[in-house]
């Protein structure tokens, strides 16, 4: 018995994180309430705040789903690859493929966020941290197997996620965005360039579905929303 109520608590809590998901993509976290969420989810508001104290805490919760889902996929994406170089090249199309086909929700986590609360902005550090951290590995194995000279692996991957970032978030504010997989061959480039790689060979084209949506519960652990799939 209660495993079954266990089950039927996560089952509502996604439903509630499905439905702000949608909100907060359609009007903005600052412009969204719990009402709305309560409404979006077909819940009373005292539903909502049985699972969550409040609306930070559900774009916490959100954030921490988000994150967890796409370095899942990214780690399942890297795991065919051979070598360290192949690994990161990997992940590095993975994300500008998931952020280039999902532009609502990188400006709403990248950009809306930051009026989001030092909660969310504490959290956010911990998530940029392990992507670095992802990042490290792959380096880290390159230097040990010789494909790359010793360096400081942990400002090198520093570096690497600050410049995806920036790539990311300038496109996102741009009036009229292009593509952001076509911004992968220059940043793939420079950044194999900044830890020695100069004779990297040409770019792995960016695969062409659109990825599913690292945020969404739905439909399975990567399924997209429909609401919020936004190429451009």
């Amino acid at each position: 018995m209660a495993a079954v109520k266990q089950e039927r608590a996560i089952e509502r809590q996604e439903r509630i994180l499905d439905a702000a998901l949608d909100v907060f993509a359609a009007q903005g976290y600052q412009a969204a309430t719990v009402d709305d969420v309560a409404s979006a989810a077909r819940t009373s508001k005292g539903g909502i705040y049985f699972h969550f104290p409040g609306k930070d805490a559900i774009f916490i919760a959100l954030l921490d789903r988000s994150a967890g889902l796409l370095l899942s996929r990214l780690r399942d994406r890297v795991a065919a690859e051979a070598d360290p170089i192949a690994k990161v090249d990997t992940a590095l199309r993975e994300l500008i493929h998931t952020f280039g086909s999902h532009r609502t929700l990188a400006r709403l986590f990248l950009v809306e966020a930051l009026g989001a609360g030092p909660r969310f902005h504490t959290r956010m550090v911990d998530v940029h941290q392990r992507f670095v951290a992802f990042l490290q590995v792959q380096l880290d194995e390159a230097v040990s197997q010789g494909l790359i000279a010793p360096l400081d692996t942990r400002v090198a991957s520093l570096a690497w996620f600050g410049a995806l970032n920036q790539v990311v978030t300038t496109w996102v504010l741009a009036d009229r965005p292009g593509r952001l997989e076509d911004a992968y061959p220059a940043l793939r480039r420079l950044l194999l360039q900044s830890v020695g790689l100069l004779n990297s060979g040409p770019p792995h084209p960016p695969p062409h579905p659109p990825a599913p949506s690292p945020a969404s519960g739905r439909g399975g652990a990567l399924a997209a929303p429909t609401a919020t799939d936004d190429a451009g």
